[in-house]
């Protein structure tokens, strides 16, 4: 994991912030790529005084926002025949996208809102969103939310363990675990939250 880390820094350090927008951005269109790496390392870098953390995360936010709008869109356009006979270029398989679109469909916002956490829900929500004929609106707001927790969460961890660089192979080698936790955290107050909102609203006595 280290030797990882070694080879893309470089990558942070030369492309800065546009690099950082092309890699969070074309994940979300399905591409295999490093997005969440590399936010957690240029976030890491900021820790060092090296990036604007303020930027990253901006940067980090509008990418998988409009990434997986542009996702979004091209599902609801051009639909699952042609997602299907050309995805598997992108590492978007029939497969992948069958599992994904039967979640949406029982899970709607909620899945939406926690996909960016799980790496292959991060790259297909916008496409199977738009071809599971999603409301874009409802899309728009859930994916605004999950994309906010999502680099907040990874911004602001990596950039308190920044300062020392020893810690970030740490934070690489439990991801999934730290995700998991995460989501499971997320999943409970949305939930909390809808129970209190009805509530309030008399619809639970």
């Amino acid at each position: 994991m280290l030797t990882f880390l070694m080879q893309i820094e470089p990558f942070v350090r030369h492309f800065g912030l546009p690099g950082l927008f092309a890699d969070v951005f074309l994940e979300a269109l399905g591409m295999p790529l490093p997005g969440e790496t590399l936010l957690i390392i240029a976030s890491g870098l900021a820790g060092m005084g090296q990036i604007n953390i303020y930027a990253i995360a901006l940067t980090a936010f509008a990418a998988a926002v409009a990434g997986d709008n542009v996702g979004y869109l091209i599902g609801r356009k051009l639909g699952r025949p042609l997602i299907v006979k050309y995805g598997s270029r992108f590492g978007v398989t029939q497969e992948r996208l069958a599992q994904v679109e039967d979640l949406i469909q029982r899970r709607g916002p909620l899945l939406v809102a926690s996909a960016r956490f799980f790496v292959v829900l991060r790259q297909l929500n916008g496409v199977a969103a738009g071809t599971a004929g999603m409301h874009w609106l409802k899309f728009l707001a859930a994916n605004a939310v999950g994309a906010a927790l999502w680099v907040g969460f990874w911004t602001t961890l990596a950039y308190r363990f920044g300062r020392d660089a020893s810690i970030l192979p740490h934070i690489f080698n439990h991801l999934s675990v730290v995700a998991m936790f995460a989501v499971i955290a997320v999943a409970i107050l949305l939930a909390v939250g809808w129970l209190v909102m009805r509530k309030s609203r008399g619809v639970i006595r």
